[in-house]
């Protein structure tokens, strides 16, 4: 809450001086229960200073029709109206929260991002305890941020969040106010400890990345669903399944018997490519390169809860990735590789210069193996999360052996960048 000019002005100095990666605006002007928490005198404050440097603003519908100076917002056709207009600001995403819009059943939220605009929509909750919901869902939106979420999965996260703990505190009687609070440790209470999809993306995931070659798993007679199983075994956090040669039904029935290993042992199973695939196997989600399809279709088709990670060379490419909602950049070739013909060597400079213009974890890949793993997780940028091999897991005679090698090297170099 900001209810001053001058403070307005130190907030904005203090974060040009010290940029963060993220940043969520929550104008707080006006509370669902009418309140006026800050004057008209820090609009423009707002507008020329605070909005342009945001990812993000999540104004309700009083304090979106302040900031565009009194428009009228009664439906959602008025909301999409007034994020588009918010956006016009400067701020590189919006969501206009429409919980007090009259007349409506549910509770709407408009999300545009500059080129979509979408409704996201959620059951209207029955309760008097609604105070600080608008609060929740932007420190949430954070939260999810700082663990490595694309923009519209973080929204829709602390959206289905808000609408939980809405649902679980319906009923608390606390205070003679006209907004009771609402309880956000419903998961310490009755057990929920995810209260959306079980495996939900976790940058740590990608510290052991194992991509799948089935001709060297042939070469050595082992059936795919063997290999997964022993590298998840040996210490592989997710696995990437990619099958370039055999057929849809062949592969999809293969995609099945993988994910159930993966499922089992709780790790993700991602598919390479193939959105179709992720879909019919319900797959965890997809890696794409920049020829397949656009990781802004693939998130559209698949959803707000799969993962779907990128292929990036260049500091571009990563900054696009962020824009179309991946939840993770794969990185390289970082040394030079048999499995993939006419790749470029980007080397450990190239990689610290796309984790370096990403707001996204990362995962670097190309001809790691154990004798240079440990020098890519030492590179010393944050935001680099793991290495993923291919032909050093899966060309060679013992899988099992070759994982928890390299995973010991990866827990060694990591613990000496800490």
């Amino acid at each position: 809450m900001l209810p001053s000019i001058g403070i307005v002005k130190i907030l904005h100095e203090s974060l040009r001086e010290f940029p963060v990666r993220a940043l969520v605006v929550d104008p707080v002007m006006v509370s669902t229960s009418g309140d006026v928490l800050a004057g008209p005198s820090i609009l423009s404050s707002f507008r020329e200073e605070l909005l342009p440097m945001a990812d993000i603003i999540t104004p309700n519908i009083k304090e979106a029709s302040a900031l565009l100076g009194g428009m009228p917002l009664e439906t959602v056709a008025d909301m999409r109206s007034a994020a588009k207009a918010l956006h016009a600001i400067g701020p590189r995403n919006v969501l206009v929260k429409g919980g007090d819009l009259p007349d409506s059943l549910d509770a709407i939220d408009i999300f545009f991002d500059g080129k979509d605009c979408h409704e996201l929509r959620s059951s209207r909750i029955k309760t008097r305890n609604t105070h600080g919901t608008g609060c929740t869902l932007a420190s949430c939106i954070a939260a999810e941020l700082a663990k490595g979420s694309s923009m519209l999965s973080a929204v829709k996260v602390a959206k289905h969040y808000v609408e939980t703990v809405l649902e679980y505190s319906k009923d608390i009687f606390i205070g003679n106010g006209r907004q009771g609070p609402f309880d956000h440790l419903l998961r310490l209470k009755n057990g929920i400890h995810n209260s959306h999809r079980q495996g939900t993306f976790n940058p740590s995931n990608l510290f052991l990345y194992a991509v799948t070659d089935s001709q060297m798993n042939k070469k050595w007679g082992r059936p795919m669903v063997d290999a997964i199983e022993a590298a998840i075994e040996g210490g592989a956090t997710i696995v990437q399944l990619r099958e370039k040669d055999a057929e849809t039904r062949e592969f999809l029935e293969m995609a099945k018997a993988c994910v159930g290993i993966c499922r089992s042992y709780g790790v993700p199973l991602l598919i390479n490519d193939r959105v179709d695939v992720a879909l019919a196997c319900d797959a965890d989600g997809v890696h794409v390169g920049q020829s397949d399809m656009p990781a802004r279709i693939a998130r559209t088709l698949l959803g707000p809860e799969k993962i779907i990670g990128v292929s990036c060379k260049t500091p571009e490419q990563a900054q696009q990735a962020w824009i179309d909602g991946a939840d993770y950049i794969g990185c390289g070739g970082v040394y030079p590789t048999n499995t993939k013909a006419n790749n470029p060597t980007l080397g450990l400079d190239g990689l610290k210069a796309v984790c370096l213009a990403s707001k996204l974890p990362v995962v670097a890949i190309g001809g790691i193996n154990a004798s240079n793993a440990g020098s890519v997780m030492e590179t010393g940028v944050s935001n680099l999360k793991g290495v993923a091999v291919v032909s050093a897991l899966f060309d060679r005679e013992s899988v099992l052996a070759e994982t928890r090698n390299l995973h010991a090297i990866l827990m060694e170099a990591a613990s000496q960048v800490k």
